[in-house]
């Protein structure tokens, strides 16, 4: 998985440089709307009024350059509210600024004095970057000529003068060009052709603390997703110099030096192997424990892609002290700082050496928390890391112990790869159910404490293999876990019993089938269909609703046991020739003696309930179990309970658990339904009936072995 970077991921609402560096320094607060027609007009009117200034005062005279340095005052006052931004450009200041980006000719009348050095050119350049702002303005002041004027102001500090004013023109002139290119490639390539890289990487070695943070800016922002600009910029042997500002104990510059690093090493390995080379490691885990929130979370954005180096990195990663700190960034209130931690961690988990070290250092807790998020993002993150968890055996038990099957089961995952990567987490998990590991789950069922007892339970059923129920079920406690779930007052406790039982009920008529479907009959135990209600040797009759029915009694003999005691018993029917038959309609007992005659009939759902009491009533076993089958097509939330009724009053076995089948399948729609708690106090006898001759029959697959 890679995660993209930004070319500024420490901002959001507002842009990183000018427009920031504005707001700390200039205290007047001037805020013009263009909302009416007359408001704009005053706008361009003071604009082109500033311009003229600038297009007139382009001289060493110091009444020229004191107006010079008003106008680019007022103008990126003017530009600090976006709004008007689109009106200064309009009014032409894009030239007049460019023009001031660069010293006045010398005049004759000069004697070589320079009033306001420095402070016209900071100005334009402030000024500038403020309107480049907006990208649909950078390229028109790209096209004015500004960047080789702003790429010689950051050379002003080789002319021997190192004063406050030369540093700051230099400043301004970085964060100029970092919101130039910021988000255009086309301009990032123009800075480096332009000659912009070398200074600016020279610049990092400069005392003055804001010129490094600006030219590291510049850098950070050049070096996004632009090859080129990223090999001149390691060629310019920056790296030695950024890895030194990772240890400053001034947080700006450390946030500025691992962001410039993070956009170097991307999509690039052998960048990434340099850095780590030059000695890159170990400062940036130290950064996991700045002070600095923007750094931490660069710093576990970077050490991510260091891991997807190789194996050895991930290692060395982890045995530098990596993981505490990254865990404790889990449990922080900043969304960000959770999400790159997560990244990392995600990283360092697809190494089979790191993954038992992580979760015994605290991981698996603050990392199945995270899948709770609404950040699909920090959501993703954190499955991943968890799928690179529950690859190693020792972590298995564990990760059933603290709940984690639950909740990868019944998280809301808010993208697709999130829900395919949790599916692949749980399948890693089934797989590793055997051997020491089920032997230690098996261990916990029985000296754990309750809780933890019923999330192995609850675990297990989803995830043994079949041939093992019986042994963790039965043998072990685990089925009288799992109703005690069923029977309890907490709603999600009694839903979480019942998607593991039915879970259970599956793998176990998967091997061991409860109430199949009856064999077929025998064709020579049946007299056939031709002796239906025929008088043909007819032995006896039934008079059923006033119409007669000719049956025999032989083959009433071999259908039930009923009819063995009918007429081989004490009963008057042993010798009478006709048997009236009241509480049967002719329907049903027609349909039911053509059973006995030939083994077999369509049922269909309108004679179902009366034809299964009828079979129930003379013991035809066969006839009960095909009207059962017919009944349970019906099954549904409304009729589920007097189903149920009908089944433990007739006997039905195959109904009965076709109805607890489908009460655990639909428990939680059923669960919001009246009655719905006392439907299950009375079953609960019954499911616990079911599942133990379920689970404790024999298993097919284990007596062919």
């Amino acid at each position: 998985m890679e995660l993209h970077r930004r070319e500024d991921q420490g901002l959001s609402s507002e842009r990183k440089g000018q427009k920031r560096k504005l707001e700390e320094e200039i205290d007047e607060e001037r805020e013009i709307s263009m909302a009416s027609g007359d408001a704009r007009q005053a706008l361009l009117s003071e604009v082109v009024a500033q311009v003229n200034i600038l297009n007139s005062a382009f001289s060493w005279n110091e009444a020229d350059r004191a107006a010079a340095k008003r106008a680019t005052h007022v103008l990126a006052e003017l530009a600090k509210n976006e709004e008007v931004v689109n009106g200064i450009v309009e009014g032409g200041a894009v030239p007049a600024l460019v023009k001031h980006l660069q010293s006045p000719p010398p005049g004759k009348d000069d004697r070589g004095l320079k009033p306001f050095e420095h402070e016209v050119e900071k100005g334009s350049a402030f000024a500038l970057g403020l309107l480049a702002v907006k990208p649909e303005h950078q390229q028109l002041i790209v096209d004015n000529g500004a960047l080789l004027h702003l790429v010689n102001l950051l050379d002003r500090h080789n002319d021997g003068s190192s004063s406050r004013a030369v540093n700051s023109v230099i400043r301004r002139a970085a964060d100029a060009i970092t919101n130039l290119a910021h988000e255009n490639s086309r301009i990032k390539t123009r800075v480096r052709l332009e000659g912009g890289i070398p200074p600016l990487v020279e610049l990092l070695e400069l005392t003055d603390t804001k010129v490094q943070r600006a030219a590291a800016g510049a850098l950070r922002t050049l070096a996004f997703k632009n090859d080129e600009n990223k090999n001149q910029i390691v060629e310019c042997n920056a790296l030695p110099t950024l890895i030194l500002m990772l240890l400053s104990e001034d947080a700006a510059i450390h946030y500025e030096a691992v962001g410039v690093i993070g956009n170097l090493v991307h999509s690039s390995p052998n960048i990434k192997k340099e850095v780590l080379s030059a000695g890159a490691l170990q400062p940036v885990i130290a950064l996991l424990s700045s002070s600095c929130s923007e750094s931490q979370r660069e710093a576990a954005l970077l050490l991510g892609q260091f891991a997807a180096t190789d194996s050895d990195c991930k290692v060395h990663i982890v045995q530098r002290g990596a993981v505490g700190p990254l865990i404790d960034m889990l449990q922080s209130e900043d969304v960000q700082l959770r999400e790159m931690s997560a990244f990392a961690l995600g990283r360092l988990a697809q190494d089979a050496h790191n993954q038992a070290g992580i979760a015994h250092s605290g991981g698996l807790l603050p990392l199945l928390k995270l899948l709770d998020s609404k950040n699909g993002s920090l959501q993703h993150n954190a499955a991943f890391a968890l799928y690179g968890l529950a690859d190693n055996v020792d972590n298995v038990s564990d990760f059933i112990r603290v709940g984690g099957v639950q909740k990868l089961q019944d998280g809301e995952f808010i993208v697709q790869a999130t829900k395919d990567c949790v599916a692949k987490t749980l399948k890693r998990l089934e797989e590793k159910i055997h051997g020491r590991v089920l032997k230690h789950l098996l261990y916990l069922l029985r000296v754990a404490e309750r809780s933890v007892q019923r999330r192995v339970a609850l675990a297990l059923a989803h995830l043994c293999s079949p041939d093992d129920p019986r042994t963790i079920f039965i043998d072990n406690n685990g089925l009288e876990l799992l109703l005690g779930l069923l029977g309890s007052t907490n709603n999600k406790q009694q839903l979480d019993g019942a998607v593991a039982l039915y879970k259970l009920a599956n793998k176990a008529t998967t091997l061991s089938p409860v109430d199949a479907a009856p064999p077929s009959p025998t064709p020579q135990v049946y007299l056939g269909e031709q002796y239906v209600n025929n008088s043909t040797l007819s032995d006896v009759i039934f008079l059923v609703e006033g119409r007669r029915f000719y049956a025999h009694r032989i083959c009433l003999l071999a259908s039930s046991d009923a009819f063995r005691a009918m007429f081989d018993g004490g009963y008057r029917e042993k010798d009478a020739r006709d048997i009236e038959i009241p509480n049967i309609r002719w329907e049903v007992f027609e349909l039911m003696m053509r059973f006995v005659y030939t083994g077999s009939v369509v049922v269909s759902l309108d004679i179902a309930q009366d034809l299964l009491r009828a079979a129930d009533q003379y013991l035809l076993e066969g006839l009960k179990r095909l009207c059962e089958y017919t009944i349970a097509q019906d099954i549904s939330l409304e009729n589920v309970a007097s189903m149920y009724e009908l089944s433990e009053a007739f006997h039905a076995v195959s109904l009965r658990n076709t109805c607890i089948l489908f009460i655990l399948e639909q428990f939680y729609k059923l669960s919001r339904r009246p009655g719905h708690s006392q439907l299950m106090q009375r079953i609960l006898p019954e499911i616990h009936d079911y599942f133990t001759k379920a689970l404790t029959k024999p298993n097919p697959h284990t007596l062919r072995l």
